[in-house]
């Protein structure tokens, strides 16, 4: 009953507020004015302001409430114990546990990523291991200008 009040009167007072704004000749900003000033009493009208009090003041609400919280602390501790699990195994040399969403900790070498020629590449072009070496010369150049 008190919140029905509440709303009533703060309806009043803005559409008091806009009737002032479109005496000063600003129609645009009274009309809005108003729109803002006649949503309390529509909540009232359709029964949202009885059904927001009624659950704000019942207890088996808040306790329905406390049990999410409690539910999304166990997901959030579950989560977190499971993190842990992984970081200690991985530092004591175990294998890590395989889990859902994690991308694969092993590295893949670099020759792996070259592709196979067999027997049509052989003898056109003489392999180089030194190349390799001298494609980082420049970086590492530009490291150690850097103190790094």
């Amino acid at each position: 009953m008190l919140a029905e009040t509440i709303c009533s009167a703060v309806s009043a007072a803005g559409l008091g507020l806009a009737a002032v704004t479109a005496y000063r000749k600003r129609f645009l900003a009274a009309t809005r004015i108003a729109a803002y000033a006649l949503v309390p009493v529509a909540l009232v009208m359709t029964g949202f302001v009885e059904w927001v009090s009624g659950m704000v003041f019942d207890p088996t609400v808040w306790i329905g409430f406390g049990l999410l919280g409690l539910s999304w602390l166990l997901f959030m501790t579950t989560r977190a114990v499971e993190r842990r699990g992984l970081a200690t195994s991985e530092q004591s040399g175990k294998p890590p546990k395989k889990v859902k969403g994690k991308p694969a900790t092993e590295a893949v070498a670099p020759a792996a990523s070259a592709p196979s020629l067999g027997a049509a590449g052989t003898g056109s072009r003489p392999q180089s291991t030194a190349a390799p070496a001298d494609d980082f010369s420049d970086i590492e150049a530009i490291l150690k200008k850097h103190g790094i």
